[in-house]
């Protein structure tokens, strides 16, 4: 059962490759949009949290559409990208990188954002009176004391980007070797005779990843939570 094939150990590579990537990527914009959303009250304030979220509420296959259509070939975007800097995303594992990292980033930014709340403003505005310009107050005092749940929004991040499906397939497709994550592995083998075993040990192998990241992100959380009330 636990004999795990060649195109098996492929798929969970890339998954894992695909999730890393769509994670890093996708920080350094959650941590500035998270900030935003804590620190500042601008018109439209509502509708940008809308957005941010709305990949948690629309069917993955819908978000999907739209990345094929942003970022294909002849896509606004995409058909930008390939004439002028050889960038393709439809039907490539950078592609599904971009949509895991889609459908990733309101978990990511969601408890970034938790966490810069929680900070006492007090903190930040006595260092801009000792002098300290915005962009230093913010990466050694915000940040630092965010750092758990930053950690925690990557470590969520990077659990749901393990197990997208819907709009990764509608984007990238199921290519072996190249677009074939795990979740898409596991669909193409319960549609073939004999693929229980297989599915299976996949099956199992998300279930551990997951597990280990839901694990993570609440360790985090919970770093946090005592951070911020200085134990």
């Amino acid at each position: 059962m636990l004999d795990i094939s060649p195109a098996e150990w492929t798929a969970i590579l890339l998954s894992l490759r695909v999730a890393i990537i769509a994670t890093l990527v996708a920080t350094p914009f959650g941590i500035a949009l998270a900030w935003l959303l804590a620190r500042r009250d601008f018109w439209g304030k509502s509708v940008l949290d809308a957005i941010v979220h709305l990949p948690l509420v629309l069917p993955p296959v819908v978000t999907g559409y739209l990345l094929l259509l942003t970022f294909g070939r002849r896509g606004l975007v995409g058909g930008f990208l390939a004439d002028h800097l050889g960038i393709v995303f439809a039907f490539r594992w950078t592609g599904a990188a971009l949509a895991c990292g889609v459908m990733s980033f309101p978990l990511l930014v969601r408890p970034m954002r938790l966490s810069i709340e929680a900070i006492d403003h007090k903190l930040e505005q006595a260092a801009e009176t000792l002098g300290a310009a915005p962009f230093k107050v913010f990466f050694t005092v915000t940040l630092p004391l965010a750092l758990p749940g930053v950690l925690a929004g990557m470590v969520l991040g990077f659990a749901k980007a393990i197990g997208e499906f819907g709009a990764t397939i509608t984007f990238v497709s199921n290519i072996p070797g190249e677009t074939q994550t795990i979740s898409s592995a596991i669909y193409s083998l319960i549609q073939t005779p004999d693929g229980d075993a297989a599915a299976g040990r996949l099956v199992i192998v998300s279930i551990v990843l997951a597990l280990g990241a839901l694990i993570g992100a609440e360790w985090f959380a919970r770093r946090a939570t005592a951070r911020l009330h200085g134990n």
